[in-house]
């Protein structure tokens, strides 16, 4: 197949990665077309809790964060679980994540985090303010709460850190001020820490209205396509072969989240990413409903109030790219609500989710050209901040493919760092 214009770029992946790769390479005057193995935004990026939150500036490699893993190897029920399996990529993985849980390399993956983290945010407050995007955008922060004394004052001190290294402040609230803070809360909690300068969205009408816009711009999206493999020769990318057909392009950029390591052969290019499978349910909303999005470490659920509805999210399960959705995972984010919310769900079940977040070992995404490929460029690897990540990876593809000078030091992103 042909395209129009004088340079062309294949986007591979039609997550909100993808799409954002698109919007950018489509402002800087590409002509744009994106491909996906199943339907637009319905992977990763459909059901979850929505955060974009530059409060996440600590990766998963936290000291203690491998012990929590290895004991969830005998409870199948743990939020955070391996399933005992043979895999030597899953034993190398968590070997070099074990690696890095430490308080030295915490703080400088946490540095380059926050960088992209800012950096993203600044890019959706402008497509927001432009009437780009929407997707029931909210700037009403995020409410860590919790149950006991011991837990909240052991966040106050990761909060402090957080302070200290990064200079991100949150508001700590007493738990008799909660219920006036939030009316869904019950009483009777020990306290929250809220970080005011979070945003949420509801990632699955953000990402419609955004494909909206780019066909309106010219951007061709094609479903049930699937990348076989890539044909390269003299170090670049000669045209991609899918179950559509093939196609030819200037410049291709690999967004294919979890999936992404299926395609290390054909690209010629090992990517340690594991998925990591986490759930949803998207429910009527509650009364009282509330009025902030919120985590509750404690019990490892966030929460999401949309304006049409109401969702529970959470797990982190590492199972391989298994696709089912046990129906004790969602009895248990309902459960794991109730300790904190007056109403936790409802019996209008709207939808039950899974997705695969696609998790590195050292919890930083994955941007740069393809090693030995000048015009193949990898978007991926965004752990669990994809929405949060989008927009600034699709700026930095697109000063890549423009060969401009990227915004952000990339260095820390390379592919090549593995």
């Amino acid at each position: 197949m042909t395209f129009n214009g004088s340079q062309s770029v294949l986007v591979i992946g039609g997550g909100i990665i993808g799409v954002s790769c698109a919007h950018y390479l489509s402002e800087a005057g590409y002509s744009v077309t994106v491909i996906d193995r199943s339907r637009i935004g319905s992977g990763c990026s459909h059901a979850n809790c929505g955060y974009i939150c530059p409060s996440h500036v600590l990766p998963l490699t936290e000291p203690g964060a491998i012990g929590i893993a290895l004991k969830s190897l005998f409870n199948r029920n743990a939020p955070f679980r391996i399933q005992p399996r043979f895999s030597p990529a899953l034993f190398r993985w968590m070997a070099e994540f074990a690696r890095r849980c430490r308080h030295r390399p915490m703080i400088e993956a946490g540095k380059h985090l926050q960088a992209i983290l800012e950096s993203s945010m600044h890019e959706y407050r402008r497509l927001v303010s432009e009437h780009v995007i929407d997707g029931q955008w909210k700037n009403n922060g995020l409410l860590y709460v919790f149950q006991t004394d011991a837990a909240f004052a052991k966040f106050q001190h990761a909060c402090d850190l957080i302070r200290e290294n990064f200079g991100v402040e949150a508001k700590t609230l007493a738990g008799d001020v909660l219920p006036t803070f939030d009316p869904a809360l019950r009483r009777g909690l020990a306290g929250a820490c809220y970080y005011p300068d979070d945003s949420s969205v509801r990632p699955d009408q953000l990402l419609s209205q955004w494909v909206d816009r780019l066909r309106e711009r010219g951007v061709r999206f094609v479903e049930s396509c699937e990348l076989r493999s890539l044909r390269r020769e003299r170090g670049r990318g000669r045209g991609a072969m899918t179950t559509d057909g093939d196609y030819a392009a200037d410049h291709y950029v690999i967004a294919t989240g979890a999936w992404s390591p299926k395609l290390s052969q054909t690209l010629g290019c090992h990517l340690p990413i594991e998925p990591g499978k986490g759930y949803s349910v998207t429910m009527s909303r509650p009364n009282p409903c509330p009025t902030h999005p919120m985590l509750f470490p404690e019990h490892k659920v966030g929460v999401t109030p949309f304006d049409d509805g109401y969702r529970l999210g959470s797990m982190m399960e590492f199972v391989g790219y298994d696709s089912s959705i046990p129906p004790r995972r969602i009895e248990q984010l309902k459960r794991s609500a109730e300790p904190y919310l007056i109403q936790p769900h409802t019996p209008e079940i709207r939808e039950t989710w899974y997705g695969w977040r696609p998790m590195t070992w050292d919890s930083l995404p994955i941007i740069g050209r393809v090693p030995g490929l000048d015009n193949v460029f990898f978007a991926t690897g965004h752990n669990m901040l994809g929405v949060s990540l989008a927009t600034a990876t699709g700026r930095l593809i697109s000063e890549l493919v423009s060969e401009e000078k990227p915004h952000l030091d990339i260095h820390a992103f390379s592919p090549s760092r593995f």
